[in-house]
């Protein structure tokens, strides 16, 4: 028996080192478990997918051909004959076509520019692209969690999003947020409300709404700065489908890579050059200065100085930086900042149709093509400075062309008051069907057109 002690003892004390082992690695599986799942938690997937979006399409009986401009604008105005010259001087160089609309209040005499036709125009717009969006992917109104609408200029009581939430009966904890006095470039910051939101509360779908109302802000004052808006701004709008459900990443046609914002608001002639307030007669009007494009251009400077390093290869970004730094050490600094080529970073470009001379200096300032620009330049002349909703129809533009393909990036670039220029980066994820009917459908084997060229 003594001898069995022994190799009892030692059995036993093999068994308790077993067992204590056994105990160490199941402590240490839960332990890495525990910490996978924190980490599964932290990186969890936060990605947001464009799912679709539609652009409205306005009656042909809305268009505003120049002839029907001037004659609206000389019989509805006492303005003498240098300012209705200048009117059409403004609207020949604009790169507005003759297929742009106004809401039917503007086209009486005199427009009518009350509240009644205001709510009426947003109704039509809005009411109209939601009702296409939600019944072309069968999504009930009662599905979407969020809803984030803008529009600057108008902003009544109850606000847009109450109006579309009354419409179309969306649940009653439905996080809503209605944007005003952003400017043309709300559109991107309404993207990027959503986006921050998404991020926030998962599995949840997003309604993003973006346009201007036309109707209420015509200015019949005499003010040159304040009558380029009357020419440049058409209707418009367009709402735009988030998610952040991993089911919908297959449908979805883009994600949302980045978003860059810049507000150059700290700067007076930054602040002051879309500016709205009343002339010296009291009739209140936006106007525009000549300072625009060269704060555009600054804005424009800063933005992609951020969004740059996300986006563009090292040898780009390398070239760029040698270039500072040769100006830097030569003494009379003259040499020239080297211009990254973007079109290594984008296939697309989605330039804010504000109006040519923008179009025209963003091209010159990236170095870009005729070809990178069409789509602006054709969104411009068909539909007008649509505001915030205008990038849509330049994306739009290009997938009924054809040619997003799948893999593509595009960039958006929207400029607005305040003053503002934002950014967007979207990965297309799919095949775009160039059949499926949208805003350029009717007629875009028409486009590109020839615009004519006026000097002075």
């Amino acid at each position: 028996m003594e001898a069995l002690v022994p190799k009892y003892s030692s059995f036993y004390n093999l068994f308790v080192i077993s067992e204590g082992s056994i105990s160490t690695t199941q402590s240490l599986v839960a332990i890495a478990l525990i910490l996978l799942a924190l980490l599964c938690f932290c990186f969890r997937s936060r990605n947001v997918y464009l799912l679709d979006y539609v652009c409205y399409l306005p009656s042909d009986n809305l268009r505003v051909p120049h002839s029907h401009f001037m004659e609206h604008f000389a019989l509805s105005t006492n303005f003498d004959k240098e300012t209705n010259d200048f009117e059409l001087k403004v609207l020949e160089r604009s790169g507005l076509g003759v297929e742009a609309c106004m809401p039917e209040s503007v086209h009486e005499i005199p427009p009518d520019d009350s509240l009644k036709p205001a709510k009426e125009e947003v109704e039509l717009v809005l009411f109209t692209i939601i009702k296409d969006l939600l019944f072309k992917h069968k999504v009930h109104p009662k599905s979407i969690d969020i809803l984030v609408s803008n529009c600057s200029l108008f902003c009544p009581t109850p606000s847009i999003t109450s109006m579309v939430i009354n419409k179309f009966g969306f649940r009653s904890n439905i996080k809503s947020v209605n944007l005003s006095g952003m400017g043309c470039s709300a559109g991107l910051l309404s993207i990027n409300l959503a986006k921050d939101l998404l991020r926030v509360h998962k599995n949840s779908l997003a309604l993003v709404l973006s346009m201007e109302a036309v109707a209420p802000n015509g200015y019949r004052g005499k003010t040159k700065s304040k009558l380029i808006a009357n020419v440049l701004f058409r209707m418009g709008g367009a709402a735009i489908l988030l998610s952040n459900r991993k089911q919908d990443k297959p449908k979805a046609k883009y994600k949302l890579q980045h978003l860059v914002r810049t507000h150059m608001g700290s700067n007076d002639k930054a602040y002051q050059c879309v500016y709205q307030e009343p002339d010296e007669d009291g009739v209140v009007g936006v106007s525009i200065t000549r300072a625009l494009l060269n704060v555009a251009a600054s804005a424009l400077r800063t933005n992609i100085t951020h969004l740059g390093p996300l986006v563009l290869p090292y040898s780009e970004l390398l070239r760029y930086g040698w270039s500072v730094i040769c100006r830097k050490i030569q003494a009379s600094g003259n040499k020239e900042i080297y211009v990254p080529n973007f079109k290594k970073a984008f296939e697309h470009f989605c330039i804010h149709a504000g109006g040519k001379t923008v179009i025209d200096a963003i091209e010159e300032s990236l170095k870009l093509q005729k070809k990178d620009v069409e789509a602006s330049r054709m969104t411009l002349y068909r539909f007008g400075n649509t505001s915030s909703s205008s990038l849509w129809y330049e994306l739009c533009y290009l997938e009924a062309k054809g040619k997003v393909k799948k893999g593509d990036r595009v960039w958006q670039i929207g400029f607005g008051s305040g003053f503002k220029c934002n950014s967007a980066v979207w990965k297309c994820l799919s095949h775009i069907d160039t059949n499926a009917r949208n805003a350029w459908s009717d007629r875009i084997h028409l486009y590109p057109v020839e615009i004519p060229v006026f000097d002075y």
